[in-house]
């Protein structure tokens, strides 16, 4: 059986003066994980080697994301990242500057649980 996949957050993240697409990406990370929280890990007494976070971060120029700088951005569990093509980029004729925006999912993965249940309320 594969693994569970237990939560999916999304985030994110813009560099608007630097053009730097791992920037962007690492600040769409961050917003996704600073809204996430999850006690139910410790709860179940997971190692935290079995837990498998996977990443995929949405630019419009993936190749240029440094995606080993960024799974070092995750505080737990084996990191996968990977960049693909997405995002937006939004050009400032004027200032001949582009705004990165990259998007980010990030998916925590469990071995097969068994025996959860909601209490009753």
């Amino acid at each position: 059986m594969t693994d569970q996949r237990v939560i999916i957050e999304m985030g994110m993240g813009n560099d608007q003066y630097g053009q730097d697409y791992t920037k962007a990406a690492d600040r769409a990370i961050e917003d996704a994980i600073r809204h996430s929280s999850l006690p139910i890990i410790k709860s179940l007494s997971i190692a935290e080697s079995d837990m498998r976070v996977s990443v995929t971060i949405g630019v419009q120029r993936p190749e240029q994301v440094d995606t080993d700088q960024l799974s070092t951005k995750l505080p737990h569990g084996k990191v996968t990242v990977q960049a693909v093509k997405g995002g937006l980029n939004v050009e400032n004729p004027q200032a001949g500057t582009v705004i990165v925006i990259a998007s980010a999912a990030v998916e925590v993965f469990l071995p097969p649980q068994s025996g959860w249940k909601l209490k009753d309320s």
